[in-house]
C-alpha cells in the first residue's frame, strides 16, 4: 500500500496545483475507491505517512480530517483511523445514492418496484410547487449494493422535467443529466422511524427495525423543484455526518 500511496500522491501533485494536504486527501480517496484500502482497514499512523511522503504531521492530519468529515474514514480514540465500514453520507453535499456508493468503491443497483405517471397528489403538488392535476412521474425502487438491500425510495418528478420515465435505470440524477438537468441544491428532512411489515420484508429485516427516513426536495438554479423523494434507509447500514461551524 505504501508504494501505491506514494505514487498516487506524486501523481496528484503533478496533476494539480494545490496545497499538499489536498494531494494526500485525493490520493487516500483514490486508494479507497479502488480497493487498495479496504472497508475496515486501518491507515498507517500519521507519523509513518508523514515520513513516507515527506510531509508534516499537521498536513497529514488535515488531509485525514477532511476525509473523516466526508465520511470515508472513521477515527477511533486510542485505536487509529479506519476506512468507514458503514455507508456514510455527508449531509453537506448534494449527491445521489449512486454517487455515495461509487465513492465507497461499491456498485449501486436498483430494483424497480413501481413506475408510473399520474396526476400529482396534494402532497406532491405542494412539495414540487405544481398546480393540482399536473402530471408527475413516480418511481418506487429498492436500492442495493453488492447484493445487499440498503434502502427503499419513492421519487416523484414533474413529467415536464422527465417526459420519458423509462430513462431512469439505476440513478435518477443520471436520468436527469441525460436531459441536461442537474439539481444544484436540496432541502432534506431526517427523522428516525421503524420499518413497517412490507418495507421490512423487501429489505430482509424484522418488522420494526430502525429506519432513517429522509425527505428530499431538489432545486435547479432558477428555483424550480425537480425532485421529491422519500427515502427509507436501513438504520444498521447507513450513517449521516454533518460538519458544523460556529457562527
Amino acid at each position: 500500500m505504501d508504494s501505491y500511496l506514494l505514487a498516487e500522491f506524486r501523481r496528484q501533485a503533478d496533476a494539480h496545483r494545490a496545497p499538499a494536504y489536498q494531494h494526500l486527501r485525493r490520493a487516500l480517496q483514490h486508494a479507497i475507491e479502488h480497493g487498495v484500502l479496504g472497508i475496515g482497514q486501518a491507515l498507517p499512523p500519521e507519523r509513518e505517512l508523514a515520513a513516507l511522503l515527506g510531509l508534516s504531521r499537521v498536513t497529514v492530519r488535515k488531509a485525514i480530517g477532511g476525509l473523516v468529515a466526508d465520511g470515508l474514514l472513521l477515527q477511533r480514540q486510542g485505536s487509529g483511523t479506519f476506512v468507514a465500514e458503514r455507508i456514510v453520507k455527508s449531509s453537506s453535499q448534494l449527491t445521489s445514492f449512486s454517487d455515495d456508493l461509487r465513492a465507497r468503491g461499491l456498485d449501486p443497483k436498483s430494483v424497480m418496484l413501481e413506475r408510473g405517471i399520474g396526476a400529482a397528489t396534494p402532497e406532491e403538488a405542494m412539495a414540487l410547487n405544481l398546480s393540482p392535476g399536473v402530471q408527475v412521474a413516480r418511481f418506487h425502487r429498492l436500492r442495493t449494493a453488492a447484493g445487499q438491500p440498503l434502502a427503499l425510495e419513492r421519487s416523484s418528478v414533474p413529467l415536464a422535467v422527465l417526459p420519458d420515465p423509462t430513462l431512469l435505470r439505476d440513478s435518477l440524477y443520471e436520468a436527469l443529466a441525460l436531459r441536461g438537468i442537474r439539481p444544484t441544491r436540496a432541502l432534506q428532512r431526517l427523522r428516525a422511524i421503524a420499518f413497517d411489515a412490507e418495507q421490512a420484508r423487501l429489505l430482509g429485516l424484522p418488522e420494526g427495525s430502525p429506519c432513517l427516513f429522509i425527505e428530499r426536495r431538489a432545486f435547479l438554479d432558477d428555483g424550480r423543484v425537480v425532485e421529491f423523494t422519500r427515502s427509507f434507509y436501513r438504520g444498521d447500514a447507513y450513517d449521516f455526518v454533518a460538519e458544523l461551524h460556529a457562527p
